[in-house]
Parts: structure tokens; sequence; C-alpha cells
């Protein structure tokens, strides 16, 4: 993989109208539609390929074929965005969560070329338990583009939710009655054992917690030579996988772009840990030392509701956790002091949060480094392309409430870590505070094309003010 990123910036503003077409006509385009309303993204993407040297031999000619290098006839090609919920916690735009689909479309137009008509497009995610996928692709407007594929083409273009199950009425917990089962991925998915080469190889288990309730379930798959995680096997059986995340910064590590957004090939959550119960001083790193016993005392309880009730996925459970949940609500609360910082850093929400920086990591290898079958390799297994969606960004309460940035910048490369190395200093922090970075050995050498200098200075997530600022 080539450590060669480009970045460009342009007007910050997507096309809104689907099927999202371009606003002119490319001559290596084998369709004359275009957009009556403006695709700065588009005509960027296509510059920043320009700017890589992609097929420069054809450049400007109906025979260009800027993805001809990355992707073959016949060939099964992953396209993951940022899907991961389906509506923006803060109020604010939806796209300053989830990826635009007009940069997917930009995408599968060049795809398109170099499959030259024979192969597979697939976009897939595995969102949160309480994204109601039905209204993110009410927001995506996907199908226009699928139908637009169909009848110029006769191409079929997949899109796929890869998880197992969704939460019903996002507004309550993940009560037993307050799940539905979903078909998954339509490949299945593939157990890894990363073993000794987990970044949670040596650590102790008893206090693991990952994206579920049960915490016995993370802890079964995460202890002393056992690190499991089920992939998908879409993931995993893809030729080329193309990273579209948002730019956005990140509660628990950061930022989140290519190797954090690795999460949404996993489809059972649960596998993932998330933090580690306690503060530092406790041996966990879901809340900092500093925070006032009465609200670590509910915490505590709060914790201890998960793991005696809503755990249990039963009727039972569900009830106790009810009336606890009620009684806070008309007992508690109304009484309590506000936190003076104006948030409780609680659930791995900040700086000293010392696991999801390791399952990232771990993502990181098992998409690079595993075949089809789930082995592991010291090689890549498949060929990436990674561009980061930056026309809209997030920040402050990212990934689930962000503020939308407006920044008009797209970043192009084929080396997700480099890429994401150089998206984290353009967002205005320092990649050597992200420990997502080091145990993958950050390359020091990165060429940079285009706006090597641009700095769009991210707000921080308020539990990482003062920690990943460049």
């Amino acid at each position: 993989m080539k450590n060669t990123v480009a970045i460009g910036t342009t007007t910050p503003r997507y096309n809104p109208v689907p099927p999202y077409h371009p606003d002119a006509h490319y001559p290596e385009l084998s369709f004359s539609q275009t957009s009556t309303v403006p695709n700065h993204p588009y005509r960027l993407l296509r510059d920043l390929f320009q700017r890589l040297d992609y097929d420069s031999e054809h450049r400007g000619t109906h025979q260009w074929n800027p993805l001809g290098w990355l992707v073959q006839s016949g060939q099964a090609v992953l396209l993951k965005p940022n899907f991961v919920i389906s509506f923006n916690a803060s109020g604010n735009d939806l796209f300053a969560v989830v990826t635009h689909p007009s940069i997917l479309r930009a995408l599968i137009d060049y795809v398109f070329i170099a499959l030259k008509g024979t192969g597979r497009i697939i976009i897939a995610d595995a969102p949160q338990m309480d994204c109601d996928w039905a209204q993110l692709m009410a927001a995506q407007q996907l199908e226009a583009i699928r139908d637009f594929y169909r009848s110029q083409f006769n191409f079929n273009i997949e899109c796929h939710d890869l998880r197992r199950f969704a939460v019903i009425d996002s507004s309550q917990p993940a009560y037993s009655q307050n799940r539905r089962p979903l078909p998954g991925d339509p490949q299945g998915s593939t157990l890894i054992n990363l073993g000794r080469a987990s970044a949670f190889y040596g650590l102790p288990s008893h206090n693991y917690y990952g994206a579920d309730y049960d915490r016995q379930e993370t802890i079964r798959h995460h202890h002393d030579e056992v690190h499991e995680y089920e992939v998908s096997k879409t993931a995993l059986t893809a030729d080329v996988i193309i990273s579209v995340p948002k730019m956005k910064v990140h509660k628990k590590v950061g930022v989140t772009l290519n190797l954090k957004g690795f999460v949404g090939l996993i489809t059972n959550k649960n596998h993932l840990i998330h933090y580690r119960l306690g503060s530092p001083r406790e041996g966990g790193d879901q809340l900092p030392d500093t925070v006032a016993p009465a609200d670590r005392r509910l915490i505590k309880v709060q914790r201890w509701l998960f793991d005696h009730a809503l755990a249990k996925q039963t009727r039972l459970g569900d009830i106790v956790y009810r009336i606890a949940r009620t009684g806070y609500r008309c007992l508690i609360r109304p009484f309590r002091r506000p936190d003076p910082s104006g948030a409780v850093l609680d659930g791995g929400d900040w700086y000293g949060n010392d696991s999801a920086w390791r399952m990232t990591a771990d993502l990181a290898k098992i998409i690079f480094f595993a075949d089809a079958e789930g082995k592991l390799h010291t090689t890549p297994q498949r060929r990436f392309l990674c561009v980061v969606d930056g026309i809209t960004g997030g920040e402050n309460c990212g990934p689930l409430a962000s503020d939308p940035k407006p920044g008009g910048c797209l970043v192009v490369g084929e080396n997700p870590l480099a890429v994401d190395v150089v998206t984290t200093r353009v967002m205005g922090f320092d990649p050597a505070k992200l420990r997502q970075f080091d145990i993958l050995h950050s390359p020091h050498e990165i060429e940079v094309r285009g706006e090597a200098d641009k700095k769009l200075n991210y707000k921080p997530h308020p539990g990482w003010v003062g920690h990943i600022e460049a």
C-alpha cells in the first residue's frame, strides 16, 4: 500500500438531489445525465484521482479508468460508509454524522468503469443497535442510485445491513421485548481469534464492557489467549474495500476515520470492548478518578442494574430496570446538582480510555491481514481505497451528536493508516496523541499531495479537550 495521500477542498455543499449525478459530462462516463444543481464533491474527487496520477496516460479521454489499478473486471468491491445511526442526537444535520450518498455515487461510477460491467458493488455496514435502517435509507436515497444503474446498465448495486438484531424503539433501552432479529450478513460471519496478537493480550478481563448489557458474553470472547471477533464474510471475501468514513471526532478514541470505522464490519458488536469498568485507580478506564463520589455511586448502581437486570434479557429483568429507571427520574434526578463540567465523563468517553484504541488496532489487523477463511497472514489480503468525507464533518460531541463542521474537504489515499494520520492533522489534532495509531506503527514517510498545510481546527469531544490538539 502506497503512503501517498491527496487533500483537496471545495465549496462545502453536497448535491442534495438523488441519484446525485455529476454537474458536467465527463468523457470517461458512459451516461449523459447530469445534475441541474452543483455537485462540488464529485468534481473534487475526480480532481484528487488526477492528483494521485491514477491512469494519467488516459486522463481527459473516454478511456480514463482511474480505479483500474485497484479494481479488476469480475471482482467484488465493498463500499464501507459510516452508517452508524439514523439520526443526529444533537438535533443537527444527519450528514454531520454519516457519510453523504453523493460521495458513494461518485465512487460507484468509477468502480463501475473499472469493473467493465462485470462484478459486484456492495454497500454494507453494521450500525448501532438503535439505528433505524429504513429511516437511514430514506435519508440516503440509495434506491435512486440503484434504480439508475438497473435502468441504465442492467447492473445491480447491493446494499446490506450487517446487523443480527436491532432495537425497535430507539427512545427506550434495549429491553428483551424491544429487539427484533435481522437477517444479518447474507454471506454469514467468521469468528477470528487474534490470540496473543491482540492488543488486549495480557490484560485482566473481569471488568470488560462491550456494546451490549451482557458483559459475560464479551468476557467469553476476550480472556487469556482468546480474543475473538465475529467478522462479516462480505468484507472478508471482498477483493477490494473502499472505506468512506465521515471526518468526525469520537468520544472514546479521539477521531473516527478509516480504522475506527472497521467496527461496522463486526457482526456481533458485543465482541467489541469499549472500556473497562471503574476508574484508573480501580484498574478501569470507564471514567476519571476525579468524578464526584455521588456521581460515581450512581454509575455503580446503574452498572449493577445492567449486569443483574438488562443483561438477563428476561421480562423480570426488564421490569426491575423500568422500576429503577422511573424511581431515578422521579425521586433523584430533579434534586441533583448539575455536574460543573457539564457532563459526567462516563462510558469511557474521555482521553483516558485505554481500551477502545486497542479494539481499533485489533480490527485493523483483521481487516488488513485475515483472508476469506479468517486465517491471519503477514501481508495485506485485499486492496484498499480510502475517501474521507469532510465536505461537512462532525465536531464537538461526536460521533453521535456531532455539530456540523463545514470544511469542503476530501482526503484520498490507499493506506487507511496513512490517510487517518493525515486527516487527523487536517482536523487540527496531533496523531502522536492517539494510541490507535501506535500499535500499527504509523508510517513516518507520507507523501501529501494538494493542500498539505490545511487545518480545519475541529473542536474535540469534551472528554478530549486539552489532550488531542496539535
